[in-house]
């Protein structure tokens, strides 16, 4: 017997979360909605993301500050790390996350139906849930797929033999690697990779490119790369690895650099090399849905080829794969299916951190980028010791950029190296979705001494010399 639902959402993260609360708000309760999903519920941020990633990177943070404190007067100790135990924490932590804010939630939401299992589609407007105990038939007048993503595996030679790491699987791990070879740089590679040297391994970043990922100010991503270094990680840029295999207790990656062959030894493997999206077994082709290998092909409203089924977060074919992103579309969505909108997304506003130390964050245009698709932008660049709250914090590596319209002065794009980046950026996104001038955050009075300071300093250089200039000047 094929069961109906005024929505059908495929999937349990945080937009299928936000989907269906927003669904359930919008229509006092009274939509009928059914959730399919397999693997622990609340999807990639809260169970192997942004929860358990931050959770590590504030725990080493305090261990470096112990080896390294920042003050004169202020002795040094060697932490001594429970490696065990801190992931042992870690996991109860991601635990309690993941029953308050998705388990518990769901009993306010009665007309929330929960499936565990594995959905196709068999036509434009039904589904397969295919269980343990069978399956069974579900047709819906509205549908969402919001399957998430799931880590990129390269194809090397010996990989799968010697065995690896992912951003997903790194959190089992109860003993501390001795060393750690990360193949690939992005955002989570970094993350990971500065949190367990600061721990007490040795990383080694291994990749191909000189930079940290498409579409970051490249003036900024080097400065963080400059950074990490001088933290101690080791940069091995310009390698493309061809072979992975063991050699006693120790893992060898083997990769070409300049035409020769040279060996890495770790103790451990860790794949960073991006996401892709979760699109396999759902037979897209029979619900007449377009799909790539970067993922569903969706409209400004977020609808498919098929206009009863949408699509978001890490399964869309979108620049970013951000939670905070993947919820606000769940909520779109829900929103355009039951109040007949056709909102939308200007990506252009929508912030995005790297949350290693210093924090790069990011929202707007590069400078490259507004050149290529606007014709020319003014730009100005501030470094972080320019900042007085940073001189007292005793941090000296980072900068401020600020990417504007040559002829009006509306800013186009904001990007932070600094402490708390993340906490402060947004400001940009306030300055870009109001369409703000430098003249106009120059004229909103800010708090001294404050690191987002910088963004107002950066401003005030576009009219003046800053080294002529006093604290607090306006």
């Amino acid at each position: 017997m094929t069961q109906e639902y005024d929505l059908v959402i495929i999937g349990r993260g945080a937009a299928a979360f936000s989907a269906a609360i927003r669904a359930s708000e919008i229509t006092s309760n009274q939509a009928a909605i059914a959730m399919i999903g397999y693997g622990p519920i609340g999807g990639t941020c809260v169970n192997v993301g942004c929860v358990p990633s931050k959770y590590i990177i504030e725990a080493a943070k305090v261990a470096n500050t112990q080896r390294n404190p920042r003050y004169p007067g202020i002795a040094s100790s060697d932490p001594a790390v429970e490696f065990s135990k801190l992931m042992e924490s870690l996991r109860e932590v991601v635990q309690e996350e993941r029953k308050s804010k998705y388990e518990d939630v769901l009993k306010f939401y009665p007309n929330i139906t929960m499936y565990e299992g594995k959905a196709s589609f068999v036509s434009r407007d039904t589904v397969k849930v295919t269980s343990i105990s069978g399956e069974e038939h579900m047709k819906g007048y509205n549908f969402i797929i919001a399957t998430g993503s799931s880590p990129v595996i390269p194809q090397i030679e010996g990989l799968e033999d010697t065995g690896y790491l992912t951003s997903e699987s790194v959190w089992s791990l109860n003993d501390l690697p001795g060393s750690i070879g990360i193949l690939g740089g992005g955002f989570v590679g970094l993350e990971i990779g500065q949190a367990m040297h600061r721990l007490g391994s040795r990383v080694r970043i291994i990749k191909r490119h000189d930079t940290i990922a498409r579409g970051i100010e490249s003036e900024v991503g080097s400065e963080l790369i400059r950074a990490l270094e001088n933290d101690g990680i080791s940069f091995l840029t310009g390698r493309k690895v061809r072979k992975v295999y063991r050699r006693g207790d120790k893992k060898i990656i083997v990769a070409e650099y300049q035409g020769k062959m040279e060996e890495i030894e770790v103790d451990e493997v860790l794949i960073a090399s991006g996401r892709k999206p979760n699109v396999d077994g759902l037979s897209l082709g029979n619900a007449g849905v377009e799909y790539s290998d970067k993922g569903i092909s969706v409209k400004d409203d977020f609808s498919t080829t098929n206009p009863l089924i949408y699509a978001a977060g890490d399964v869309v074919d979108q620049r970013y794969r951000l939670e905070t992103l993947a919820a606000r579309e769940g909520a779109i969505i829900a929103s355009n299916i039951f109040n007949h909108s056709t909102k939308g997304i200007n990506l252009q506003e929508v912030p995005w951190a790297i949350f290693t130390e210093p924090q790069l964050a990011s929202v707007g245009y590069t400078e490259d980028e507004y050149n290529r698709n606007f014709g020319r932008a003014v730009t100005r660049v501030l470094p972080l010791a320019t900042v007085p709250k940073a001189r007292i914090l005793r941090e000296g590596i980072g900068m401020f950029k600020i990417v504007a319209d040559e002829d009006t002065g509306r800013i186009a794009g904001i990007h932070v190296l600094a402490p708390y980046a993340a906490e402060f950026i947004i400001e940009g996104v306030t300055a870009i979705r109001n369409g703000y001038t430098f003249q106009d955050i120059i004229e909103n009075s800010h708090i001294f001494p404050t690191v987002a300071e910088g963004i107002k300093l950066a401003s005030q250089s576009f009219t003046r010399d800053m080294t002529k200039m006093s604290c607090c000047v306006e």
